[in-house]
C-alpha cells in the first residue's frame, strides 16, 4: 500500500491547458522529501469544496506531524485560492498552508490569504520551500510567518522539466526557461524589481529540451522576459528547434513544433533575422510589447524602446518571416490620452501583426507604478486584478468603453475569423478600377471604436454573442452605418464564415451558403488562432 504523501503542492490553473512550471521547480528540487510530496493541479473554475475535497483526500488524517500543503498564488487565482484556503482551514486547522507566487511576495500582510496561511515564501521558492518542510516536519520551528526566499546559483537548482507527465506532454503547453530576471524597468512589471537577467547553462537547458522532445514534447512556451537579449543564445535555442523540424513534419503535421518567445521589439539583428527567416509557418510565436508608442509615456514608466527600431523589425517580421506575431499595447498608463493611444494603435495596426492584444493597465503589487498615483490621478479596482479604472486623463466611462472595444477586437480580429470582413469595418477601401485613391484613409482605432460603441448599444453584451450572431450584426452594420452594399458585404462575410469552419446558418447569409463537407478533426487549440491567420496565405 502506498503511504498518502504528507506534503502536497498545488495551484489553480486559469485552464487545464497551463502546466505550473513552478509547481514542477519546487517538486524537483524537495531532495530527500520527493517521495513525501505529490502535485496535484486544479483549474479556477472548479469549485472551491471539490477542492477541498480532493485535497483533503490526499492528505493523512490529523497527526503527530501535520500535513503540508503548498498553494502557489498569482494575480489570477488569489480570489479562488482565498476561497479554498477558508473551506480547507475550517475542515481540517491543524494542516499547515505555505503560500508562495508573485501575488503574496508583496503587499503581504495587506492580504486576507497571508492571514489565512500559516506561512509565506515570499520572492523565489525553488530551495526555500523544501527547507521550510523539513522545519515543520522535524524542526526546529520557524518563528517567522513571513521568509524571504533564497534566490540561488541558477547551477545549483535541479530542473523541472522531467517532472511533465506523458499526460501533460500530449495535451499541455509546456512552460519552459532559458532565463529569469530582466534588465528592464518598465514600471507597471514585476520584473522592474530585477537587478538583471540570470541565464541558465545553456548546454544544461538544452539537454533538457532535447528530453522533453524525444518523449513527444511539441510545444515550448519560453517564459523568458527577454529571449532575444543576448544573440549568441538566442540563435542556438533557435537552431536546437530548426533541427528537430524535420523529424517533427515527418511524423504527421499535428506533431509539429510550436515554439513561443517574447522579444524585445527593438532588438533584432541580422543574424537573428537570418535565423527567425528559415522557420516554415506554424512553427514560431513571438509576443512582442510595444504597450505604448507614445515617448512621454515610455519615460515617465522608465520603458526603454526605440519606436522607429521597433516598427522596422516588426514590419520586417510580417513581410519576411513567417513568425506569428502577438503584439501587446497597455490602456491606461499614466498620462495616455484616448487619443495618444489611438495613434499608436494606428501605428501598430499599419504594421498589420497577427493580432493586436489590448490591455488594460493593472497596479501589480510591489511594482513602481505605483509612484505615479496622486500625479497622474490613477484609481485601481481594490480587487483582482486591480485594473485601473481612471486617471487624469481618461475619465471611467472611457475606460470602460475600452474594454468593450478590447473584447470585441479580440472577437472579431484577433480570432482570424473576419479576416476578409475586418477592412471593410475599418473602412479600408480599395479604388475602384479608374478610380483614383483616397486621399486619407480613416483611422482604424475610431473606425472600430464607432463598431464597438453600436454593437454594445445593439446587444448589451461583450460575451455570448455566437459566431452567427456576429455575421448578422456585421452586416447590419456594414450596410446600414457604414454604407457598403450589400454584395460587396455578403461576400466578406461568406467568405469568412465558410474558411472559419462553422456550421450554422446566419440570416444574412441565407442561401448563399456551399454545401459543407462532414466536419474535419479540430485544430489543437494551442495553435487554433495562428490557423486562422494563415489561411489564405500563399
Amino acid at each position: 500500500m502506498i503511504n498518502p504523501p504528507s506534503i502536497v503542492l498545488t495551484t489553480l490553473n486559469a485552464k487545464y491547458i497551463h502546466a505550473s512550471l513552478g509547481l514542477r521547480y519546487l517538486l524537483a528540487n524537495m531532495g530527500d522529501l520527493k517521495p513525501r510530496t505529490a502535485l496535484r493541479e486544479f483549474t479556477i473554475g472548479r469549485p472551491a469544496q471539490e477542492i477541498v475535497d480532493e485535497l483533503l483526500l490526499l492528505v493523512p488524517g490529523p497527526a503527530t506531524t501535520p500535513p503540508i500543503i503548498g498553494f502557489g498564488v498569482y494575480i489570477w487565482n488569489v480570489l479562488q485560492t482565498t476561497a479554498v484556503l477558508r473551506l480547507l482551514k475550517a475542515a481540517r486547522p491543524d494542516i499547515k498552508v505555505i503560500l508562495g507566487g508573485p501575488e503574496v511576495s508583496h503587499e503581504t500582510n495587506e492580504q486576507e490569504i497571508t492571514r489565512l496561511a500559516d506561512h509565506v515564501i515570499t520572492g523565489w521558492g525553488d530551495l526555500s520551500f523544501a527547507k521550510l518542510c523539513r522545519a515543520l516536519l522535524h524542526g526546529p520551528r520557524p518563528l517567522s510567518k513571513v521568509i524571504a526566499g533564497e534566490q540561488p546559483a541558477l547551477d545549483l537548482l535541479v530542473l523541472p522539466y522531467a517532472e511533465y507527465s506523458a499526460a501533460d506532454l500530449a495535451h499541455r503547453l509546456l512552460y519552459v526557461e532559458a532565463s529569469r530576471g530582466c534588465p528592464f524597468k518598465c514600471e507597471f512589471c514585476l520584473s522592474a524589481l530585477d537587478k538583471t537577467a540570470w541565464a541558465f547553462d545553456l548546454e544544461r537547458f538544452l539537454a533538457e529540451m532535447d528530453g522533453l522532445y524525444r518523449r513527444g514534447a511539441r510545444n515550448f512556451k519560453f517564459v523568458d522576459r527577454t529571449f532575444n537579449l543576448k544573440i549568441d543564445v538566442s540563435v542556438r535555442i533557435l537552431q536546437f528547434f530548426l533541427d528537430r523540424l524535420p523529424a517533427a513534419d515527418a511524423t504527421s503535421p499535428a506533431d509539429a513544433l510550436f515554439v513561443h518567445f517574447e522579444v524585445v521589439p527593438d532588438h533584432l539583428p541580422d543574424r537573428l533575422k537570418a535565423m527567425i527567416a528559415r522557420f516554415p509557418p506554424g512553427v514560431l510565436q513571438f509576443e512582442v510589447g510595444i504597450q505604448s508608442f507614445n515617448v512621454d509615456v515610455q519615460q515617465r514608466i522608465s520603458r526603454r524602446q526605440d519606436n522607429a527600431k521597433a516598427e522596422a523589425n516588426l514590419r520586417w517580421l510580417v513581410e519576411a518571416s513567417h513568425a506569428h506575431l502577438h503584439t501587446d499595447l497597455i490602456f491606461g498608463l499614466p498620462g495616455e490620452t484616448l487619443e495618444s493611444f489611438a495613434a499608436g494603435f494606428d501605428r501598430l495596426y499599419d504594421l498589420r501583426p497577427h493580432e493586436i492584444q489590448l490591455g488594460i493597465l493593472k497596479r501589480l503589487r510591489g511594482t513602481p507604478i505605483t509612484r505615479h498615483t496622486a500625479e497622474y490621478g490613477m484609481v485601481y479596482d481594490e480587487n483582482p486584478p486591480y485594473s485601473v479604472r481612471q486617471t487624469e486623463a481618461v475619465d471611467a466611462a472611457t475606460v470602460q468603453r475600452f474594454g468593450r472595444f478590447a473584447r470585441y477586437w479580440d472577437m472579431l480580429a484577433n480570432s482570424g475569423r473576419f479576416k476578409q470582413t475586418l477592412p471593410l469595418l475599418l473602412g479600408q477601401r480599395q479604388p475602384a478600377s479608374g478610380e483614383a485613391a483616397a486621399h486619407s484613409e480613416p483611422s482604424p482605432f475610431q473606425a472600430f471604436l464607432d463598431f464597438s460603441d453600436w454593437l454594445w448599444q445593439s446587444t448589451g453584451k461583450t460575451t455570448g454573442l455566437t459566431p452567427e450572431s456576429l455575421v448578422d450584426l456585421l452586416f447590419d452594420y456594414l450596410v446600414t452605418r457604414s454604407g457598403w452594399p450589400a454584395p460587396t458585404a455578403r461576400s466578406a462575410l461568406l467568405a469568412d464564415y465558410v474558411a472559419s469552419g462553422a456550421r450554422g446558418a446566419p440570416r444574412a447569409l441565407h442561401g448563399q451558403l456551399p454545401k459543407r463537407e462532414p466536419p474535419q478533426p479540430r485544430v489543437k487549440p494551442l495553435t487554433q488562432r495562428q490557423g486562422h491567420h494563415q489561411a489564405g496565405l500563399n
